[in-house]
């Protein structure tokens, strides 16, 4: 029996609750993993398997993970910024830009030690959904889980080329200025 996942799906049904026990129950959710340190990638793996995630698939490079992207249609992707030949910005970029992704609008979480302010907009403008610093806890990755579920800002597509969710969170949302984008 195939069961569709969405973030739509995901809240717990009448006595599936997850370990954090928030009501959400994550076990359907297909999670793409991208960092070059073995050690973090199974940390991360053996975090969402804890919360019930059944289909984790981790790469140690963002290639790799392009060729998974494209054949597992995954409902969110957890990746780190520093790894090379192909970094996890230019990795988010490329599945924002690329017609060949089965779904633009997956949630993106980006795990990385870089965390100043310039890098974190950086991130931000590249199309991530959400920020996560390391070193990284169980209750923080789990947090960005539900914020990720929680999350229903607009995709928005930029004449400057920028497509995302809205990096506006929280500001005004009356400007009607020329530079207003377009809700996807």
């Amino acid at each position: 029996m195939n069961i569709e996942t969405t973030w739509e799906n995901a809240p717990a049904v009448a006595g599936h609750k997850s370990l954090m026990s928030d009501g959400y129950d994550f076990s359907a959710l297909r999670v793409l993993v991208v960092d070059d340190s073995f050690h973090m990638r199974e940390l991360v793996r053996t975090f969402l398997e804890g919360f019930g995630i059944k289909e984790v698939t981790v790469s140690s490079d963002a290639e790799e993970a392009f060729d998974f992207l494209v054949n597992m249609d995954p409902d969110l992707i957890i990746t780190d910024w520093n790894m090379a030949p192909v970094s996890g910005l230019e990795f988010v970029e490329r599945i924002r830009k690329s017609a060949n992704v089965p779904n633009r609008f997956v949630p993106i979480i980006m795990l990385t030690g870089y965390t100043e302010m310039k890098r974190v907009e950086e991130a931000r403008d590249a199309g991530i959904n959400s920020f996560l610093a390391k070193p990284i806890s169980a209750a923080s990755l789990y947090k960005r889980l539900v914020t990720s579920v929680q999350d229903k800002r607009q995709y928005v597509e930029s004449s400057g080329g920028y497509f995302g969710p809205d990096r506006r969170a929280g500001k005004r949302r009356e400007y009607r200025g020329k530079e207003r984008r377009e809700k996807v």
